[in-house]
């Protein structure tokens, strides 16, 4: 890769942008280890920009026409929108089986748009390897980032660990909504939306179904209580609404609690990233070792240097037990 790999050189807007930011992404993903894809990563890591959003709920339910929807929304408000769809993965080359192109309707010409596919290959959790590195960098680049989960039911719970506000999508008439409340995962979603409102009562149906779900569920304990959205976007309801459930939610992080659910991210992200290559015996050694305050990709960096070698014997001898 013949251009430098920094964030001015990957600027939202810019005739190259678009195709920068490809190739950042490209070498996040073939040469990971690299210095100068971590301090790329480093330096996305200290400037986030935009608000990342986490779009999950079963496959069939308008998924990706709720995020066609939003894109289009966004961009008429002039807001820069980036897209991380994660698909299910190809059997035979372990790539993204769907791809961007064909889920989402989106102008190439325009700048202020970036959509990347990725494949969730054998993650269960609804999410790509790649897809917090790659999250982190369009964070610090556009005013949005949707991650659209591969849509795997209840185990979709990985986009916790990687949005700062979370939207449940459920069908009217498929019993989602029953199952929703028989899995205890009330805490997850920030935001929970109802679609295809077009199809009428059974939409209304679903709708009480999850406000009593919300009702009865104990109190989050962030001051947030979760709004329930009816909206269908073939028509445009409630999208507007959304929107804006989005940006109070937005607003309500940034009075507080954003910056502890980004570090906990981060950790989380970091001890997945050492525990799958050196186990968990390597975890513990970086974890008593590992110098304070780095961000997770210097983190894990440090922890290839030194545990592929091996710790040094000073360093050794100064860990606990």
């Amino acid at each position: 890769m013949g251009a430098a790999l920094d964030l001015s050189s990957i600027a939202v807007g810019a005739a190259d942008g678009k195709a920068a930011l490809a190739r950042a992404l490209a070498a996040i993903e073939g040469r990971g280890d690299d210095a100068d894809v971590a301090s790329l990563l480093d330096s996305a890591w200290k400037a986030p920009r935009g608000h990342v959003l986490g779009l999950t709920g079963p496959p069939g339910v308008g998924k990706s026409s709720l995020t066609n929807a939003l894109i289009s929304a966004w961009r008429k408000a002039g807001r820069t929108v980036a897209i991380i769809a994660v698909d299910p993965s190809s059997r035979l080359s372990g790539g993204a089986l769907l791809g961007d192109r064909i889920r989402l309707s989106t102008d190439p010409e325009d700048r202020g748009v970036f959509v990347r596919s990725m494949a969730a290959r054998d993650r269960l959790g609804g999410l790509a390897a790649l897809t917090v590195p790659a999250m982190v960098l369009m964070r610090a680049l556009y005013d949005l980032v949707v991650i659209e989960t591969v849509g795997v039911g209840q185990s979709e719970t990985d986009v916790v660990e990687a949005a700062d506000s979370i939207v449940f999508c459920v069908q009217p008439g498929s019993g989602d909504s029953l199952q929703f409340m028989k899995a205890g995962i009330m805490e997850i979603p920030d935001i929970t939306v109802v679609t295809k409102a077009d199809m009428g009562s059974v939409a209304t149906r679903a709708r009480a179904d999850v406000r009593g779900a919300v009702s009865l569920a104990d109190d989050r304990g962030d001051g947030w209580t979760p709004p329930v959205i009816l909206l269908s976007s073939a028509t445009g309801q409630g999208i507007d609404q959304l929107i804006e459930a989005i940006d109070a939610h937005a607003a309500h992080l940034a009075e507080g609690g954003l910056a502890t659910r980004r570090a906990a991210q981060g950790l989380a992200w970091t001890r997945d990233s050492i525990r799958s290559r050196f186990g968990s015996e390597g975890l513990r050694l970086a974890e008593k070792a590992l110098p304070q305050d780095l961000s997770p990709f210097a983190a894990t960096r440090w922890a290839r240097e030194h545990l592929r070698i091996g710790l040094s014997p000073h360093i050794l001898m100064s860990l606990p037990g």
